[in-house]
């Protein structure tokens, strides 16, 4: 159980305080064209502002790999900023973060004010957690505050160097939320509790999986992992994803969970087709009636039945990966099953970043589910049970 000091337990009033938000936005041609990190951010920004701190915010873009790129310019976001804010947002376009800009806004902040920072990862250090660069960023200001799940998992100096250098650090509502629903639902779940894994690789989830069999009363595997696991069992998997140096260990977890009790779903039939496109002719077959120049590209009916049937009953479900091809509309329907069986779940339900994400929201299912998560990446760090260096960085409460 994680306890950390959030900005709740700050006083702020006239502080300088600066606070690591996820502004990596896509951007066109300078445009931005999906606000939604954005619009996470503002209830940490709006509490601080409305409190009197000198509010100081930075951020990643893209890789620009140590060296100024003005396409990776956080200038577009400081505009978009002022705007969801409805206050101005100064900005300081220092190639090296911490300069004569950066110095020059921060001094001159009354109370309330916001200066966002140019993009952190202008400055090569950052992303090995260099000393200089973190006390520099520390150097503006009395307190920090952590509001970037999304790279929680990487100690760089905007999210973990920096606090070796403040007096006070506490994470912001968002990482409190990804702590809230992701670390304690796997730690404390209410049962029974439903883990669904899909994607492409069993590489990606190998310590997802180990460490989700100690926790959960249901394992779900979908997407192209799960042929993996059906070849390990002696099944015809034609021309489907497989992972040769990873078939003892899909045994070895097939094992694990009859030791530990764990119901272990795997597909019962698929919608298999011979080339990776859309409009490529497809059928339904049943697990044991692969052909062998055939591949597997989404969960057919009866698995999807299945499925919806053992989440239906769950009180706690974390998914993390898309049942199929989910992009090519053929081959989505697996996973619009799975979304729709969370959707009508009476659980808490908790979607754990990157395609899946993508998949509820696209699929118009997002406003459904208890939480979904911002990072892709960290969330499945979480999910093996790692610390994530970003959230160990905060104080904890007293």
């Amino acid at each position: 159980m994680l306890n950390k000091k959030s900005v709740d337990d700050l006083n702020v009033s006239g502080k300088r305080v600066l606070v690591r938000c996820d502004f990596n936005v896509p951007l066109i041609d300078g445009a931005i064209t999906d606000v939604n990190r954005l619009t996470a951010a503002l209830p940490t920004i709006n509490k601080l502002i409305s409190e009197g701190a000198k509010v100081i915010l930075c951020s990643h873009l893209g890789k620009p790999k140590g060296e100024p790129k003005p396409a990776l310019s956080l200038a577009p976001v400081a505009k978009k900023l002022t705007e969801l804010l409805k206050k101005e947002v100064v900005f300081a376009p220092d190639d090296n973060v911490v300069g004569e800009h950066a110095k020059k806004a921060v001094a001159e902040m009354k109370n309330s004010d916001v200066v966002l920072l140019e993009n952190t990862r202008y400055r090569v250090e950052e992303t090995k957690n260099g000393e200089a660069f973190s006390q520099e960023l520390a150097s503006l200001c009395d307190v920090f505050v952590n509001d970037a799940f999304g790279t929680a998992h990487r100690a760089h100096c905007s999210n973990v160097g920096v606090t070796q250098y403040v007096e006070e650090s506490a994470v912001g509502y968002l990482m409190q939320k990804e702590i809230d629903f992701l670390g304690n639902a796997v730690n404390k779940p209410v049962r029974p509790f439903v883990a669904i894994l899909g994607g492409a690789k069993v590489s990606d989830k190998i310590n997802v999986i180990n460490n989700l069999l100690d926790k959960v009363d249901t394992l779900i595997i979908g997407g192209g992992m799960a042929y993996t696991f059906l070849k390990a069992q002696g099944y015809e998997i034609g021309k489907s994803l497989l992972e040769e140096d990873k078939l003892d260990y899909a045994l070895e977890m097939v094992e694990k969970a009859k030791e530990k009790g764990v119901n272990f779903l795997l597909p019962v039939d698929h919608i298999v087709a011979k080339e990776f496109k859309n409009d490529t002719p497809f059928k339904a077959v049943d697990v044991d009636g692969m052909d062998a120049d055939w591949s597997g590209f989404d969960i057919g009916e009866k698995t999807r039945v299945i499925y919806a049937d053992a989440i239906k009953d769950a009180k706690t479900v974390v998914w993390n990966g898309p049942m199929g091809v989910f992009e090519f509309s053929n081959f989505a329907n697996g996973t619009i099953a799975v979304a729709k069986a969370l959707a009508e779940a009476d659980a808490t339900t908790i979607i754990g970043g990157g395609d899946s994400a993508a998949a509820v929201n696209q699929l118009g299912f997002g406003d459904k589910m208890t939480h979904i998560s911002t990072g892709g990446g960290a969330s499945l760090e979480f999910l093996e049970g790692k610390e994530l260096p970003g959230v160990v960085a905060a104080n904890d409460k007293k």
